[in-house]
């Protein structure tokens, strides 16, 4: 089973990327939707702990959190050290299903895969990647984005092109969605051959 770590800055077509990755068959981990599940789960009473007031109903209030933690870079750790290793229990939890099905190709989708350290827990690393000014109209088009929004977001990640300098393969997704089609097609046919991973 080879381990493919799928990356890419915000606004750079990730999401539609790992969407033809399951399209042809291939099982994704999605570590976005894992989160949203524990903030209507078992993160919500240690968030609330952490950050009193943006929590109700059983539910972690992402507008309310996001006010208290983006900007804040010891709020923002505090955060992290609650999430990360319940992300990293449901992600071992996927493997081991992928493992006993027998699967040849598994794909992580981790928007902070190189600023974690996940691409040292992957064989392969794929950044998908548009440019800056694609990136920029894409996210500022998103319903309530702002300008200081997506710059306290970019301040997160890594530059796009450290990225794609670490990267094994980069996915453009800079044309049409036929093209990000094939060139995700053209990588399954390159690493889905028998093989063992490094990364248990």
């Amino acid at each position: 089973m080879r381990i493919v770590g799928l990356t890419g800055s915000i606004g750079m077509g990730k999401s539609t990327t790992s969407a033809f990755f399951r399209e042809a068959g291939i099982p994704v981990y999605d570590a976005d939707a894992a989160v949203h599940r524990l903030y209507s789960g078992e993160a919500v009473p240690l968030i609330e702990a952490a950050f009193p007031g943006t929590t109700a109903d059983g539910t972690v209030d992402r507008t309310k959190l996001g006010a208290a933690v983006l900007g804040n870079a010891a709020a923002m750790k505090t955060l992290e050290a609650i999430i990360h290793p319940l992300v990293g229990q449901t992600q071992a939890r996927f493997r081991q299903a992928c493992r006993a099905r027998g699967d040849r190709l598994v794909v992580l989708d981790i928007p902070l895969l190189f600023e974690t350290g996940g691409d040292s827990r992957v064989d392969v690393v794929a950044v998908v990647s548009a440019g800056a000014a694609a990136q920029r109209s894409r996210v500022l088009a998103r319903p309530g984005m702002t300008a200081e929004k997506l710059d306290a977001i970019l301040a997160r990640q890594m530059p796009d092109a450290e990225k794609r300098r670490r990267a094994h393969v980069v996915l453009d997704t800079s044309r049409d969605f036929a093209s990000a089609r094939r060139q995700v097609a053209a990588f399954i046919r390159a690493f889905a051959a028998d093989g063992e991973s490094r990364h248990a």
